[in-house]
């Protein structure tokens, strides 16, 4: 059986919403002229002949379909209508006026909900913060009216399709269990978090005052101390040199991939920084390979206090969806293509261990680099910690009330979704799981909005408990992960390349030796800061005798041709600039000039 797809109906890679629209409705046109393939898979399982890796290929074949085949026509046309609803909504959101207005000259500046997240945690100004809080509030009033619109046909379309809403149809077609069974894991953690929630409000309240727990002063009260001690060893120009060192001396490879970074924001740009494969990894029969393409991006402002640790992360986090795709070795591209059944959880777990290395001292003492070449002092090293540590548990809850909330949004009666229910049932959900009203106002959040990442978020909870797993388990295996090989090479035969051929918690399981649970993550919640730091100072001075495995500027070999772009314009390219330092040389010279010029 041969299966193509023709992307004729998208006359420019160009991005806009019309051109994704229009990709999108290409292809569900695509499965539905396809829909009687299902019945042949099904067919051909039946037989006893097929190799152990044609029944793989068929399974998740079968898999995929059953996630986008809709036989019925009422729920084909309701998706169709759907899909051009998602597409004005995102239009509009895109474009949408947002920004905050100054407190003292009554000028308004336009901002993206990540600048104004930035300027709530480095703005000095409580006006300045309120206002910028007040902008991300103002998303919600924005998008209601056509999100609710959107919501009530998401929850005709699951129960057409045989589910109790959408997000109990969302999270079987990419976990493999219902929403039962993931709130039956959430619930627990939820339960063993809230008391050290509680605790941590209480404490911030006293150490700087109860106003701090506003929802526009609380992450200045947790990080502005912070980023401007930390600020100075994390160089926006470098961060790209730094995630390729520290991806090698780990040992990853990306097997052939062409990957385009576009990491510097601009008016009109998408809110939320993400990874996408136009051509997944795959391997045909008769053995040849086929390498990705991928493409990520962030929303960095690099003259902007903060900005250089954040697009860190953000390579870390990207940078590793990116190797995990590129790894994936099946017989199919159908193995690793983002999309349900790939599983959120599994996608997220690659991405979120890797970015947790940047809160290590052993990372932090070898990669937290100033442009004077000085790295980071212990001193700031404990501050960081101090400051943090006893606050961590407010990154769980904030993650937790995002599927929260959709839940209670998509089992709220039709008759009940009114734009003052939507904003009452985000306030109480903020309320109810973070203790008060969030700094990211839930309605803010653009993963509720598309469908490819809606009812999505619970991934990211189910991710984190298993990078807490699976580091409990490398530290008791190797006693290092920074700068171990090693590492690189279970995560790529244990967890990349299966692909979705396999269960997310199946992996867990035969990596780390245990059913996945929240326990190595509260551990960490509850472990003292004192007995941390004194765990963390021997990682420090260990690290910083050994130094990088890669020193700054030293050419790395990641098994990958890598584009620099801002939008339309090529910056570097390590094909033709030198390697992959030639292209990072090109691309600082690029962020000073346009952001440091004047300096």
């Amino acid at each position: 059986m041969r299966l193509e797809y023709s992307n004729t109906a998208v006359s420019s890679f160009t991005f806009s919403t019309n051109n994704q629209h229009q990709s999108r409705s290409a292809c569900f046109c695509w499965l539905i002229l396809h829909c009687a393939a299902l019945s042949f898979i099904h067919c051909l399982l039946q037989r006893s002949d097929l190799s152990p890796d044609q029944h793989k290929v068929l399974g998740v074949l079968e898999r995929t379909f059953k996630c986008y085949i809709t036989e019925d026509p009422a729920a084909s046309q309701l998706k169709e209508s759907l899909n051009e609803q998602e597409a004005k909504l995102a239009a509009a959101r895109n474009t949408m006026k947002l920004g905050y207005t100054d407190p003292e000259t009554g000028s308004f500046t336009p901002a993206s909900s990540v600048q104004l997240r930035n300027l709530m945690r480095v703005a000095d100004n409580e006006a300045v913060r309120k206002s910028a809080y007040e902008g991300l509030r103002s998303v919600g009033p924005f998008v209601c009216e056509a999100f609710l619109k959107i919501v009530k046909d998401r929850n005709k379309l699951a129960r057409l399709l045989g589910y109790q809403d959408f997000y109990d149809m969302k999270v079987t077609a990419a976990e493999g269990f219902g929403k039962a069974r993931l709130f039956e894991m959430l619930d627990d953690l939820e339960v063993k978090t809230r008391s050290i929630m509680e605790t941590a409000r209480e404490r911030l309240a006293t150490e700087k005052g109860p106003a701090a727990l506003e929802p526009h002063n609380q992450s200045h009260a947790l990080a502005g101390d912070t980023t401007k001690a930390t600020d100075p060893y994390f160089p926006f120009e470098n961060a790209v040199d730094v995630w390729g060192r520290t991806f090698a001396a780990l040992g990853i490879q990306y097997d052939g991939s062409v990957m385009t970074l576009d990491l510097c924001d601009r008016q009109g740009k998408y809110s939320n920084g993400f990874c996408h494969w136009p051509q997944p990894a795959w391997r045909h029969a008769d053995g040849r390979w086929v390498p990705a393409h991928a493409n990520f991006t962030s929303l960095a402002t690099p003259d902007q206090l903060g900005s250089g640790k954040t697009a860190l992360e953000t390579l870390l986090h990207e940078g590793g969806h990116a190797a995990h795709f590129a790894n994936v070795d099946q017989y199919s591209p159908f193995f690793s293509q983002e999309r349900a059944p790939t599983s959120v959880a599994y996608a997220e777990n690659q991405s979120m261990f890797l970015d947790s290395l940047a809160g290590d001292a052993a990372w932090l003492s070898r990669y937290a680099v100033s442009r004077e070449g000085q790295v980071m002092p212990w001193q700031v090293v404990e501050q960081l910690v101090r400051n943090t540590h006893p606050y961590s548990v407010f990154m769980v809850r904030a993650m937790l009330v995002v599927p929260y909330f959709e839940k209670a949004l998509y089992e709220l009666p039709e008759d009940q979704l009114t734009p003052q229910a939507l904003q009452t049932l985000a306030d109480q959900a903020e309320e109810r799981i973070q203790g008060g009203l969030s700094p990211r106002p839930l309605l803010s959040v653009p993963h509720i909005l598309a469908d490819e990442s809606s009812c999505y978020y619970h991934g990211y909870v189910l991710a984190e408990m298993s990078v807490h797993q699976t580091r409990d388990h490398f530290l008791g295996k190797y006693r290092a992960i920074v700068d171990n090989p090693q590492v690189g090479a279970d995560l790529t035969s244990c967890y990349w390349r299966p692909g979705n051929g396999s269960l997310f918690l199946d992996l867990v399981r035969q990596l780390t030796g245990k059913p996945l649970a929240a326990d190595a993550w509260v551990a960490r919640l509850q472990l003292p800061t004192e007995g941390l730091l004194d765990k963390e100072k021997q990682e420090y001075e260990a690290a910083v005798k050994a130094g990088p495995k890669f020193k700054p500027g030293q050419e790395v070999d990641l098994g990958m041709r890598v584009r620099l772009v801002h939008g339309d314009e090529l910056i570097s390219d390590s094909e033709t600039d030198g390697g992959f330092q030639g292209a990072c040389a090109k691309f600082k010279a690029w962020v000073r000039q346009q952001y440091f010029s004047g300096n």
